[in-house]
């Protein structure tokens, strides 16, 4: 099918689809660690409960039409609900133009699902289980499909992704008798190993790192005391990199 579309459509699809994705994904970024539905019910104003029209939930466009507040109470529209549909259009172009066809669409359902890992694990430092299960899930049948890493690096991926992160969440425990990583950030990097095959961990795990010294830098910077208890978002870091690192 790729070879009869041109180029430019899947760029252009992907990036449509994923503004629409960004915004679902802001949604249960907000919803789910607060432990409200995400599935049921219309969306509504986090400040007057007002239910909202068709056109007020297209994403960016309404946003910048309504100015980022409701346009019955005047309540501020979080601004982490259009930075997360650009995200998502952005990744969705990106996928498109790194490998226009069906292996965009794999880049970009991985993409996605690494954004609303992200975003969640941004908001409340949790992974969700589910959503890391898809990822293996999509990135297993990409493998099945032939795009990207063979199976068999696929494989050893997952089981030295997880191996590696857990090793050294046990270590600093045993070491400092507390924990230092979620039991989330192990399965996510095992996850990214399914998808991307074990030769690219190292990649991954050293933008990532590279990534957290330059938040602690900034942070620094701007005279915010960093100490040895400050949290840093890995799954985060972690997720960003991955998908750097595929575009690349």
């Amino acid at each position: 099918m790729s070879s009869a579309l041109p180029p430019a459509f899947w760029p252009i699809l992907l990036g449509m689809l994923g503004a629409v994705f960004g915004s679902f994904i802001a949604t249960i970024a907000i919803r789910w660690p607060a432990g409200r539905s995400v599935s049921t019910g219309r969306s509504a104003c986090d400040g007057c409960a007002r239910t909202l029209a068709a056109w007020e939930l297209v994403p960016v466009l309404s946003f910048v039409a309504l100015r980022g507040r409701c346009r019955t109470c005047g309540t501020q529209i979080a601004p982490g609900h259009v930075v997360t549909e650009l995200l998502g259009a952005g990744i969705g172009v990106v996928a498109g133009l790194t490998a226009p066809g069906w292996e965009g669409v794999a880049g970009a359902a991985c993409g996605w699902l690494l954004l609303a890992l992200g975003a969640i694990d941004l908001a409340a430092f949790w992974l969700p289980d589910v959503l890391t299960a898809s990822l293996a899930v999509v990135a297993l049948t990409g493998g099945v499909g032939g795009f990207g890493a063979d199976l068999s690096a696929r494989l050893i991926g997952g089981i030295a992704g997880f191996g590696v992160l857990w090793l050294v969440a046990a270590l600093y425990r045993s070491l400092r008798g507390r924990v230092g990583l979620g039991g989330g950030d192990p399965k996510l990097f095992g996850a990214i190993g399914l998808w991307l095959g074990w030769r690219a961990l190292p990649q991954v795990l050293l933008v990532a790192a590279l990534a957290g010294l330059a938040i602690v830098l900034a942070m620094a910077l701007a005279g915010r005391r960093v100490t040895a208890t400050d949290r840093l978002p890995l799954g985060t870091l972690l997720a960003g990199a991955a998908f750097l690192c595929w575009a690349l």
